[in-house]
């Protein structure tokens, strides 16, 4: 073993094994000296030399001295490794000492930067709330200016129109006098002030809204928003040459008609507007057998088929042991029934021959009818029943009673009697013409869809709407001397613009819902271009006090007018927020005056916050009418100009009690009179509910009580709630039993408890052992007494106060209604569990669980998504939403829970039917998420709903079309216009593979990739696909109509032809001109012809052939002619009636221009232009005088006699006559107007056949710009009174060609 020093040569370095991570070395200082030799002698193998001994010992030393050198010297290593170690570790640790300093620094040095950033953003986010409220007060103040402006813009050139009308006026006085030899002095000369006069524009009543009380021209501002289609250079713009409301309708302007229809609200038998399909059934004991067949077997079938299509049904039929006993209720049902069908056999009772006469003989085109007659060969007639038969065939004239003749059995007989009803429910009550309508599928509902795009509506509220109007005129007999305040009314709202809302206050029952509809009936009358918008608010808590609901409802009324309704928004933030704007928006299109009446506008929800839009000004051709009530109206409304309806005078008082006693053949004794005159002079004992109660409760006698006794009862009640209180007691004492009044009670107290009310229906199954005749009894004097009524089908409390008081009476001041409600909840919960999720289910379940603040049970409902997909596909998207807010689940949350119950839905799905309406589930899901403003979390749905369409259908079923275009409307949202394109595509190749080029469906889709061409600046192909949309609408609306146009014309006809059937008037020939126009529009142009035919006879044998109504029904004869090509007898019709006109009218007569100008476009289309120049120079000469040079309608009629030049090839004559015409179209309407621009076109197309080539390229190129400038509606441009091819409602002659002159 060597030493330490034989390891380590000098100058080498050692590594430090136990040193720091870099691995330093370091030189050790080793003094290196000579071997021993001994020491290496002694490693040395070989023979040991004698005599080595002493040296041995001392080797031994030796070793060990080299041992002790050897550790010292690896000692002085350790000792210097471990201090270079310790150098080593301490210069680490200064180091780290400062990286830990210098990243402290760094540290405070990013928390300061977090700091000031933090704060930099905090003042920025505040900044921007600043900023946007800056915005939004800055866009509200503007808006408001900007209206503000318009009202001033349109009042000054009102005024300057009733002043040139003056003028001209005047002038014409002054040239009559002049032409009887009057001498005219000039005022100038005068020398006195005193004969000095002013001709000023009068600011009254008739400056603004002229024509009675309502009817004024539209100003010129609201003439150059008109956004009309133009076909070629004949079309016109004449402001007068309308007739009445449906004198003279242009079938291009069809859907005009059905507009001023849709403003009307039509008075129509019951039969064709309740809700309820009532069968009433008269039968004998011998086909009582029949009768209990189809009551068991085949009417639940009916009431599901007429429940799944939102309406009620219900048998009607009173036993022959009892009959007698309801006569009066018999007559009214068979009033009020739907259809009437006749069982019989061989014998008849005395009841059975009453209810026949009423029904089958008295009025036979009341109702459909239905006679079912069992033969047998043993049994024949008796005379009786022969007799009855025989005068039931001699009152159907026009063979509608549908008879069943049966020799089978019972049952048999039954499923005849089913199988007719069924044909007569579908096809002549529910319009669904040779339609197979399934009860478990809700195709109406997407039959409807079809045709209003994407919004959705719930009929039921309109129908409600129209019943509450139609009840509220019809409450009284008496007119209660409420004359002097309609003319309050007329004047009020005739006054100059702007014009804050009209308030008519009273207390509670003062008649402010009779006036507003006696009133609105009125103005229906003298001013049918005015477009009446009316709300009756019911009870608080109702569908019909809901806000946004309203306000929605409003909304569509409006754009009903105007072609498409699918701009309108379905979120209720921005339904209420968009209502001024479409308001504002449409009344400057409209050519007529809007008036909006909201009743009771004090019942609504939040009434302040949710009708601001109030407080801002209105358009100068719009007034709003409310009514309060006096004790709750809210404090800056009292502001507003105010109509206050007084007590009822002593006369007015005695003037509704001897209406009431006269309906009854009853009279008051002259000490009864005393007695009711000293009563009634306190204001609550003077008003027009408490009076009328009064009344019946005295006539009455269902309690047993003598007139005297129940006067005595009566005048001891100093307020109208206590008379309604003892109404019900008279009422329940009047019920023979106490099960009747407990039955009574009950009834009374769930319409009480319910959200809307409850059905005749709802009522039998909840109380089986309750017969029909005895509830249609009660009814009967239930609402003789004001309490309740059947409003849609449902049975509710005619005012506010009877609620009250049964509230009070049953419910012990409401403390009750819990109890009611879980008793509504438990029969509508079972209809749930049975699948059965009608719009009634939907409407009440949800909101009784609210009511109970049952939050569970609340969620639970929604989440039966059939519940939730009635309630939005009926609209009620903002109470849909309200349920969810209650629950407390947000928009992302309550998407969830939908998507979870869609899929544990969809693992129960196997057959096609299932699968089906899983897809419509999906659907509905994703439109609601798009609305709520969810569109990433839409697309799922509607991805899925278009998979299983495609996967269980087909992929070109047309359901598969409706995926694809809900998909791509969220797509186009996104703004990803690519993806939406292809899926309108898709849709619209489906769409046409499907149905047709020329369906509905197809114009949808081309409708919406037309919007999106828009939105992408590509206006030629946006405009092409438009122009093919509108004729697809125009064609179609022929058809079916829009937005159920053609079902109200329908109903509208058949009530007019009813109204004929008097005797010979000018108002019979009137309704028989209009009537024939309204089959015109049917395209039923037979019908049209006689009526139209028999309109001309009536008015000839009337008023004579020489006056001027006889001239109107001849052009609207002539116009039909030209419609089915009999050119000559169109032509000496038009002849006729020119010159009736001639002879009755003054020569510059605007009617008289009306006719020259279609005599001359029917002489043009049979190619006598020089027969048709000299009347196309009359009826400018005509307007000229008429309207001034400058007005538009002069310069349409420039156009037409240019057009007549051309083709004469008179160039030079044509080319003054464009200028002009050009020059007033500029000047009137604007440079960028669409009239200037197809002036502009001929213009053009006249340059290029002159060969100025530069110049016609110029036009064409100006005429070009203004056309892709244009603004446009989805549905193309929306249609207005003005026809854009003839004149206003011109049932004329044919359509012009579209050409360029030549």
């Amino acid at each position: 073993m060597g030493t330490a020093s034989s390891l380590v040569s000098p100058g080498e370095v050692i590594e430090d094994g136990y040193g720091g991570e870099g691995g330093e070395a370091c030189e050790i200082p080793v003094e290196v000296k000579p071997k021993a030799r001994l020491l290496r002698s002694s490693f040395r193998r070989g023979p040991r030399v004698i005599g080595a001994s002493f040296k041995s010992t001392g080797s031994v030393d030796l070793e060990y001295a080299a041992e002790y050198e050897r550790l010292r010297k690896e000692y002085e290593i350790f000792r210097v490794s471990k201090n270079n170690e310790i150098s080593s570790m301490q210069k680490k640790e200064s180091k780290l000492d400062e990286e830990n300093k210098r990243l402290r620094a760094e540290l405070q040095a990013l928390q300061k930067t977090y700091q000031k950033i933090l704060r930099e953003k905090e003042s920025a986010l505040e900044a921007k709330y600043q900023a946007m409220e800056r915005a939004a007060t800055f866009e509200h103040d503007r808006d408001k200016v900007k209206r503000q402006f318009k009202i001033f813009r349109e009042t000054k050139e009102k005024e300057i129109q009733d002043l040139l009308r003056a003028k001209r006026d005047l002038e014409a006085k002054l040239q009559q006098l002049q032409a009887q030899g009057i001498q005219v002095y000039d005022l100038n000369d005068s020398d006195s002030d005193d004969n000095q006069t002013t001709v000023t524009a009068a600011g009254t009543q008739c400056e603004y809204w002229s024509g009675g009380v309502l009817g004024s021209e539209p100003s010129m501002g609201s003439m150059m928003q008109l956004q009309q289609t133009f076909r070629g250079p004949e079309f016109a713009h004449s402001l007068i040459d309308v007739e009445g409301p449906f004198a003279n309708v242009s079938r291009d302007d069809w859907d005009a008609a059905v507009a001023s229809l849709l403003q009307v609200s039509p008075h129509l038998p019951q039969a064709l507007w309740s809700n309820t399909v009532r069968c009433y059934l008269i039968f004998t004991q011998e086909t009582k057998a029949e009768l209990d067949v189809f009551i068991k077997k085949h009417s639940p079938v009916l009431r599901r088929m007429c429940e799944g299509l939102g309406h009620f049904y219900l048998n009607v039929c009173f036993p022959e042991e009892n009959a007698a006993s309801y006569a009066v209720e018999r007559k009214q049902e068979i009033e009020r029934s739907s259809v009437c069908v006749l069982l019989v056999k061989s014998t008849v009772t005395s009841s059975v021959v009453e209810d026949c006469e009423e029904a089958f003989v008295k009025n036979p085109d009341g109702h459909p009818l239905v006679l079912y007659l069992r033969t047998e060969e043993d049994h024949n007639l008796t005379g009786p029943t022969r007799e009855l038969l025989e005068r039931v065939n001699a009152a159907d004239k026009a063979a509608k009673v549908k008879v069943v003749d049966h020799s089978g059995s019972a049952e048999e007989g039954a499923a005849l009697i089913y199988s007719q009803l069924e044909k007569v429910i579908k096809q002549e009550l529910l319009a669904f013409e040779g339609a197979d309508v399934d009860s478990k599928d809700s195709g109406i509902e997407e039959g409807r869809e079809e045709d209003s795009g994407d919004v959705l509506w719930d009929l039921h509220d309109e129908q409600e709407q129209i019943e509450s109007y139609q009840q509220a005129r019809s409450s009284t007999t008496s007119q209660l001397g409420f004359q002097k305040y309609i003319d309050r009314l007329n004047d009020m709202i005739a006054a100059p613009p702007p014009t804050p809302p009209l308030l008519v206050s009273g207390g509670p029952g003062s008649g402010k819902s009779l006036l507003l509809s006696k009133w609105i009936e009125q103005l229906q009358k003298q001013s049918p271009n005015t477009l009446f918008l009316y709300h009756f608010v019911g009870r608080p808590l109702s569908t019909s006090s809901e806000p946004v609901l309203i306000i929605k409802r409003l909304t569509v009324k409006l754009l009903q007018h105007f072609w498409s309704i699918s701009g309108l928004s379905m979120e209720p933030s921005k339904i209420l927020e968009e209502f001024p704007r479409w308001l504002e928006r449409l009344s400057a299109r409209h050519q007529g005056n809007i008036i909006i009446i909201i009743d009771s506008i004090d019942q609504i929800q939040q009434a302040e916050r949710h009708m601001k839009w109030l407080i801002d000004p209105l358009p100068v051709n719009v007034r709003v009418v409310v009514s309060v009530n006096v004790e709750t109206c809210p404090q800056a409304w009292r502001l507003w100009p105010t109509l206050h309806l007084d007590p009822l005078s002593p006369r007015e008082v005695r003037s509704v009690v001897n209406a009431e006693c006269q309906s009854m053949d009853l009279k008051l004794t002259k000490d009864q009179e005393k007695k009711l005159e000293r009563h009634c002079r306190s204001a609550s004992t003077c008003n027009a509910l408490y009076v009328t109660l009064l009344a019946r409760m005295m006539i009455s006698s269902i309690a047993g009580w003598s007139l005297e006794k129940s006067l005595e009862q009566c005048l001891q009640c100093q307020d109208t709630m206590s008379l309604y209180r003892l109404a019900l007691k008279m009422t329940l004492n009047s019920l023979n039993t106490d099960r009747e009044q407990h039955i009574m009670r009950e009834i009374l107290c769930l319409v009480c408890a319910s959200h809307n009310g409850v059905s005749e229906s709802e009522v039998l199954d909840l109380f089986p052992e309750l017969e029909l005749p005895v509830l249609s009894s009660l009814l009967y004097h239930l609402n003789r007494l004001c309490i309740v009524t059947l409003r849609c089908g449902l049975i509710r409390f005619q005012h506010l106060q009877a609620w009250e008081a049964v509230r009070l009476e049953f419910l012990g001041g409401g403390s009750s209604s819990a109890s009611y409600r879980e008793k509504l909840i438990q029969y509508f919960s079972q209809q749930l569990s049975q699948d059965c999720v009608t719009w009634r289910v939907a409407d009440e379940l949800p909101w009784l669980f609210q009511q109970q603040e049952d939050r569970t049970k609340l969620q639970l409902s929604l989440l039966n998504l059939f519940v939730s997909q009635n309630l939005y596909k009926r609209g009620h998207f903002s109470e849909l939403l309200a349920y969810w807010q209650y629950v407390g689940k947000d928009k992302s949350s309550m998407a969830t829970e939908y998507f979870d119950s869609l899929k544990h839905f969809e693992k129960s799905c196997e057959s096609e039917d299932t699968m089906t309406k899983l897809a419509n589930l999906y659907e509905t899901l994703g439109r609601f998420l798009k609305d709520l403003g969810l569109p990433s979390q839409a697309v799922a749905p509607l991805q899925r709903s278009l998979e299983i369409r495609e996967t269980a259908l087909d992929p070109d079923h047309p359901s598969v079309a409706r995926s694809l275009h809900q998909l791509a409307g969220v797509y186009v949202q996104w703004k990803k216009y690519g993806n939406a394109e292809q899926l309108y595509k898709q849709a619209l190749e489906i769409s046409e593979n499907a149905y047709g080029a020329e369906h509905a469906s197809v114009a949808r889709e081309l409708e919406s990739l037309a919007m999106l061409y828009q939105k992408q600046n590509k206006y030629e192909q946006a405009e092409k696909l438009r122009k093919r949309s509108v004729k697809i609408r125009q064609k179609t609306a022929r058809q079916k109509g829009h937005m159920y146009g053609f079902t109200l014309l329908r109903r509208r006809a058949l009530q007019l032809e009813e109204l004929t059937l008097g005797k010979d008037s000018a108002d019979s020939a009137k309704t028989l001109n209009e009537l024939g126009v309204l089959y015109y529009l049917q395209n039923n142009l037979d019908a049209a012809k006689m009526f139209l035919t028999r309109s001309l006879e009536m008015r000839q044998r009337v008023l004579g052939p020489d006056h001027p109504d006889c001239a109107q029904s001849l052009n609207n004869l002539a116009a039909l002619h030209t419609e089915r090509r009999e050119y000559e007898t169109s032509e000496d019709m038009y002849e006729r009636a020119l010159d009736i006109r001639k002879r009755a009218l003054s020569p510059d007569h605007p009617s008289l221009a009306y006719t020259l100008k279609h005599l001359a476009m029917l002489y043009k289309r049979r190619g006598k232009l020089e027969k048709a120049v000299p009347l196309y120079e009359l009826s400018l000469e005509i307007r000229e005088k008429s309207f001034g040079p400058k007005h538009p309608s002069v310069a349409t009629a420039l156009v037409n006699l240019a057009v007549i030049y051309c083709q004469l090839k008179k160039h030079s004559d044509a080319l003054p006559l464009y200028e002009r015409a050009l020059k007033v179209y500029e000047d009137s309407l604007g440079r960028s107007h669409p009239r200037v621009g197809e002036t502009l076109k001929n213009l053009a197309v006249l340059s290029y056949e002159e060969g100025d080539f530069e110049k016609a390229a110029e036009l064409y190129k100006r005429a070009m710009e203004i056309k892709e400038a244009e603004p446009s509606l989805v549905c193309g441009n929306a249609p207005s009174r003005h026809s854009s091819s003839g004149d206003t409602f011109s049932l004329r002659g044919p359509a012009p060609l579209p050409h360029a002159p030549r």
